[in-house]
Formats: structure tokens, sequence, C-alpha cells
């Protein structure tokens, strides 16, 4: 199954299609609203403005597994990174990515390695992040410490921009 075939709603509870996003590049990203890294919010819409025009997407997935940092509501995960970080790129329906549960999407992703260190398999906290190539390979995977402003992750999404 391509990435673009896992079955996924939008945070507002409507059918969503990942298929509307081939063709970019795209930076899938767990989040959560009352993490110690959730600041990072600011850096990812950062990289949406930047390089939006330019064939690319972050596509957040909010996720509540992790010391129960995402308890909202999907209009309280809407409301507080609109007014908190000013956040436009989408936002999907709360999902699991580690477990018995773990969403089809995150199935595919977390059996690639991550780009520095290595580590496959269970997502280690909020914010791990995913870049996916325009043609839908997942081609990098980055710790959840790492800042989007990441030389290395800045250099990977532009290595990946289809314009």
């Amino acid at each position: 199954m391509a990435i673009y075939d896992a079955p996924i709603h939008s945070l507002d509870g409507g059918n969503a299609d990942l298929h509307e996003y081939e063709g970019k590049a795209l930076l899938l990203v767990n989040v959560a609203s009352a993490c110690g890294l959730t600041p990072q919010y600011e850096g990812l819409q950062k990289l949406h403005e930047q390089f939006g025009a330019q064939g690319f997407e972050v596509l957040g997935f909010p996720c509540n597994q992790f010391m129960g940092q995402e308890p909202g509501t999907p209009d309280e995960i809407k409301t507080f990174c609109e007014t908190s970080y000013n956040v436009t790129f989408p936002l999907f329906e709360k999902i699991e990515v580690n477990g018995d549960g773990r969403h089809a999407l995150y199935e595919q992703l977390t059996e690639v390695p991550d780009s520095a260190d290595g580590h496959t398999g269970d997502i280690r906290w909020n914010f791990e992040k995913f870049l996916v190539s325009p043609s839908g390979e997942i081609v990098g995977r980055f710790s959840p410490t790492m800042t989007p402003d990441d030389p290395a992750m800045v250099d990977a999404i532009k290595g990946q921009l289809p314009g």
C-alpha cells in the first residue's frame, strides 16, 4: 500500500484523502499540544511557509500516546494550534502511532530508519518527523528532538522539492 492509500480523516472528522498530496514533498509529524517539544509547531509552520509554493506540505497527526500530551478535542487542538502558533498546515484526526492500534500510515513510516542514528520501529516521542518524496517514497526519518530548522532537515527537504 502506498502512503497515499492509508485511510485518514481530517481533524474535524470529515473524510480526507492523502492522494491530494501526491507530487509534493511532505513532512509527516505526530504532534501534541502539551509537550516540551510543542514549540516545534513554530518551526514546522515556518517550513510550510518557506517551501509551500515549491511543492511542500507539512502534515500534522495529533497523538495522545505519550504521557497524555494531546488530550484535547479536535476543536481544542485546532484552536490551540491556530492561536498559539498560527498553524495553517493540515492537521488530521488524532491517531495512534504505536502498538496494536497503530494507524496504517504509521505501519509504513515506522519501517524507515532514522537519518541520523538508524532507529527503526516504534515512534520515540511526539514530533518525530518523516520526509516523503513527491513520488511517495519515505526518504527520511528525523528524531523528535531535531528541530525543524536543523540544517540537515532543511537540506533534506530542499533535496525533495519538485519545483
